[in-house]
């Protein structure tokens, strides 16, 4: 059953991270950006690069949406009573329904590209 249903998400999904992917092609570590599709094993998704990736998997009856990202290396909310380590990796595992629209897709998509833009150091973000 799932395995249908994610070719189905595969499908519609597919193009968005294409052009996703297009866009970041000058922005990112030589190599990068990667569009992963191997449905065939449960998961295909979009790595922009090595620390920032989305994932939509399945187990074989349940679909997950899996972003992962590292954190900043500065962040205003450490402090010397509450620490907050650096460059963690982060990884949010989310269930999915089996009738996602497509905005909740690109959604996705753009949640993991605004990861990407705010983290610090980085020149290129816009084109304006």
């Amino acid at each position: 059953m799932s395995s249908e249903v994610l070719s189905g998400i595969r499908d519609r999904m597919l193009p968005m991270m294409d052009i996703a992917s297009a866009r970041y092609v000058d922005r990112v570590p030589a190599g990068y950006p990667h569009v992963i599709d191997n449905v065939e094993r449960g998961t295909f998704g979009l790595e922009i690069d090595p620390s920032h990736a989305l994932y939509i998997t399945s187990n074989g009856t349940e679909l997950f949406a899996e972003v992962y990202r590292r954190s900043p290396r500065n962040d205003n909310r450490a402090s010397a009573s509450r620490q907050k380590p650096s460059g963690v990796p982060f990884s949010d595992r989310r269930p999915l329904a089996n009738d996602v629209d497509d905005e909740t897709l690109r959604n996705l998509i753009a949640e993991l590209m605004s990861y990407f833009n705010l983290q610090p150091g980085l020149i290129h973000i816009t084109d304006t």
